[in-house]
């Protein structure tokens, strides 16, 4: 691939796609490189509430960013779906280097964003997709009228537990402290929904089963106490649904990019230590990883693409 762009973005979540839209607006030749669905993390929420300007009712992430997405495409921005494997950032001209083709821009927006973080147990690899889940809104079906297990206390953790109410016959959130770190306003919901019980100072040791998770075992952190839980005979199954945070997709740019924790190190104009690159979203070092945050970073970054751009060409 020839073409030199003015601007590649990794990434179709809402900081590359608000980095999409500005780059588009600005009418820069712009590329969107995205390995998978849209939306990354967002369009696995069941219910958008704290976005200003989302719709009152029914407001899902996946409806958020389908029209996100069609902004994006009626301003122009290119898209192809491809998995990045290498960069070269250094220089005038940097080169991402993919499983279908090389691509080629003055400036790059890394907006990769974050991966749920596993719990860490015994066997919990067995039984992703068998059991487990990062995601309510993708499998909370398939334990419709069964007891499932969310573990967290946090926003996402306390919100997927309300939404799994709605299928499963029982709501049990295991928390390794004695209270939630969610939003009051949400804690309230839980506290008040019959269906959702709590098992607090409490992390997973272990999960079991056959083909599909029937059993694990849990610990007081206080106490050290063991107990293991099981399904119901009846049920033969239950599910177990993980909202403990994410970590970052850097791994690309490691030894590349200044990043603490993993996580991409930027000025608040979203320039990393190389000139030319810029990080926007949850792969940011940031204070607080929201789609409003997220849709701020990638106008900034898309604005100060363009403002480099700008000045090479004096």
């Amino acid at each position: 691939m020839n073409k030199v762009y003015d601007l590649i973005i990794l990434g179709a979540g809402p900081a590359g796609l608000s980095a999409g839209l500005y780059a588009g607006r600005a009418q820069m030749s712009a590329l969107i490189i995205e390995k998978g669905q849209d939306g990354g993390q967002i369009a696995l929420t069941n219910e958008i509430e704290n976005y200003p300007g989302a719709q009152l009712e029914g407001e899902s992430g996946l409806s958020l960013i389908e029209r996100m997405s069609a902004q994006v495409k009626k301003f122009g921005t290119g898209r192809v779906s491809d998995i990045i494997e290498s960069v070269e950032l250094s220089g005038d001209i940097k080169t991402l280097i993919g499983s279908h083709g090389e691509y080629k821009a003055k400036t790059v927006i890394v907006a990769t964003g974050a991966s749920p973080r596993p719990i860490g147990c015994k066997n919990e690899e067995k039984f992703i997709g068998r059991g487990i889940s990062y995601c309510a809104t993708c499998d909370a079906n398939f334990f419709r009228g069964l007891e499932v297990y969310v573990v967290g206390g946090g926003d996402s953790a306390v919100e997927e537990a309300l939404y799994l109410a709605k299928v499963a016959r029982k709501v049990t959130i295991i928390h390794r402290r004695d209270e939630l770190r969610a939003a009051k306003s949400i804690q309230e919901k839980a506290f008040a929904n019959d269906k959702i019980a709590f098992l607090w100072d409490t992390v997973i040791e272990e999960v079991c089963g056959d083909e599909l998770l029937d059993s694990m075992t849990v610990k007081n952190v206080k106490t050290g106490e063991l107990k293991k839980i099981a399904a119901d005979p009846e049920d033969g199954l239950f599910g177990l649904f993980v909202f403990i945070g994410y970590n970052p997709n850097s791994k690309l740019f490691d030894g590349i990019l200044n990043m603490e924790n993993g996580y991409l190190i930027t000025d608040a104009d979203m320039h990393t230590n190389i000139p030319g690159v810029f990080a926007a979203g949850d792969i940011r070092k940031k204070s607080l990883r929201q789609v409003v945050t997220a849709v701020a970073d990638g106008a900034i970054a898309a604005t100060q693409a363009e403002k480099y751009i700008d000045a090479m060409e004096l």
